[in-house]
């Protein structure tokens, strides 16, 4: 029988989780970090943490708005980072990016101009061939102008991704996300006419009186547009945002339900669409154009981040810059960021090491939460074992629950186990992350 226990505990999108981080004692140099580690099919993410808004629901680090000049230095500390990545990375004959992506934040905060400047960062100092490999961009309806996309485009956007939630102006003054649906659809017109090859669109259900028939109306109005991908996110209400102000989020079976009865209304509504399931959150047309290269995959690939709200991984090292939720220590992490000088950039400051058992536990929790599940042999090919001789005990107990089935080639969550996947994901963690993150001090 399934235990009660809430679908909804934590959204694992990486692990571990940047509250398991710490300062790193020895700063270990970058050049040190990656000796030695695959180059050939690299992740390039930068990191831009300016928003024109925050969304009530949103725990991102970002800032509202942003000061006369702070997005040029913003911009300068960045070139400065991108420098002594690059150099710290070296041989450029080894160095290879297989896929790129600008978030934040909201990267179209930056205007039209500076969003050239971030593109001319990532190849000229990087390396990265933007038009060559896929560039995921993510925007809003307010900064998604025609200017922004002309460049976005021009430059080798493959996918952009905008973040409505939804359709319905009530709903989104009460998820604290203040627009109107006219402003939205102007921004998605302006997106189709671009030409940018993959459009995705954001929504959210569990929203304070969203009800079936108004969250299929979003749906709906989503579906209008074609687009190539929908992601469908559960509402939370987490501490240091500003539905989280409104008071601590208790336990509340009856919003559980409701978000479970709505993710399986949109999750149906999609499939009878035509949209193929790749995860709890996302769904993809059946005839949207191909994601990328093959040889990329984010268990096993290194990740470069640039930004002060970006996390970059080695196999050994996951690591980073500090981490809050409150707009008066992010606005001090980015102002401390803005004025460090180039050698700062050359070390790793804070993260957390990756010893053998936690990058097993990584692949598994990444590959299980993806509706393609886990081909065994990978892992046994990777590690040198089968994923039940590493965690047999988690793996049963997920299918005595009726949430994960094997035919011995894969493993895979049923569609009962995908709708669990926010409890899945954190039952996963192990018991050291868990500690680590209970001892974390919100900030």
């Amino acid at each position: 029988m399934t235990p009660t226990v809430s679908p909804y505990q934590q959204y694992v999108y990486a692990y571990p989780h940047k509250t398991a981080y710490r300062p790193l004692p020895d700063r270990p140099s970058l050049r040190s970090l990656w000796t030695g580690e695959p180059k050939d099919a690299l992740s390039l993410y930068a990191h831009i943490p300016f928003c024109e808004v925050r969304c009530g629901f949103c725990n991102l680090f970002t800032r509202i708005g942003a000061p006369e000049g702070l997005t040029t230095a913003y911009l300068d500390a960045l070139e400065r980072q991108a420098t002594a990545v690059r150099e710290a990375l070296g041989d450029s004959a080894e160095v290879r990016f297989a896929t790129a992506a600008f978030g934040g934040g909201t990267p179209t905060f930056l205007t039209a101009a500076e969003l050239e400047r971030l593109c001319d960062l990532a190849e000229h100092r990087m390396g990265a061939d933007l038009r060559a490999i896929p560039l995921s961009v993510e925007a809003s309806p307010a900064t998604a102008t025609a200017d922004r996309l002309a460049v976005l485009a021009e430059r080798g956007t493959t996918r952009l991704s905008i973040g409505v939630q939804s359709f319905v102006d009530s709903e989104a003054r009460a998820a604290v996300r203040p627009q109107r649906r006219a402003d939205v659809e102007a921004a998605l017109g302006r997106v189709r006419d671009t030409g940018i090859p993959v459009l995705n669109i954001d929504l959210i259900y569990g929203i304070d009186g969203q009800t079936d028939a108004t969250w299929l109306h979003s749906l709906d109005a989503a579906l209008a547009w074609h687009p190539e991908e929908l992601y469908l996110y559960p509402l939370y209400v987490r501490p240091l945002t500003g539905l989280g102000r409104r008071g601590p989020a208790a336990p509340d079976p009856a919003w559980d339900a409701q978000r479970l009865r709505l993710y399986r209304l949109g999750r149906d509504h999609l499939l009878a669409h035509g949209y193929v399931q790749h995860s709890m959150r996302m769904f993809r047309r059946a005839d949207a154009p191909a994601e990328g290269p093959d040889d990329y995959a984010c268990q096993t690939d290194g990740m470069i981040g640039l930004g002060c709200g970006a996390r970059s991984y080695t196999r050994h090292l996951h690591y980073s810059f500090d981490y809050a939720v409150g707009m008066s220590e992010i606005r001090g992490i980015i102002d401390d960021y803005v004025s460090r000088p180039a050698a700062d950039f050359a070390r790793a400051e804070h993260g957390r090491r990756i010893d053998g058992h936690e990058a097993r536990r990584r692949h598994l929790l990444q590959s299980l939460l993806q509706a393609q599940g886990l081909p065994v042999d990978d892992y046994r090919t990777r590690f040198g074992k089968l994923p039940h001789d590493d965690f047999g005990t988690e793996l049963d107990r997920f299918a005595d629950r009726g949430w994960l089935t094997g035919d011995g080639a894969h493993l895979r969550l049923t569609p009962e186990g995908l709708a669990h996947s926010d409890a899945i994901g954190p039952e996963l963690f192990s018991a050291a992350v868990r500690a680590a993150m209970a001892q974390y001090e919100r900030k």
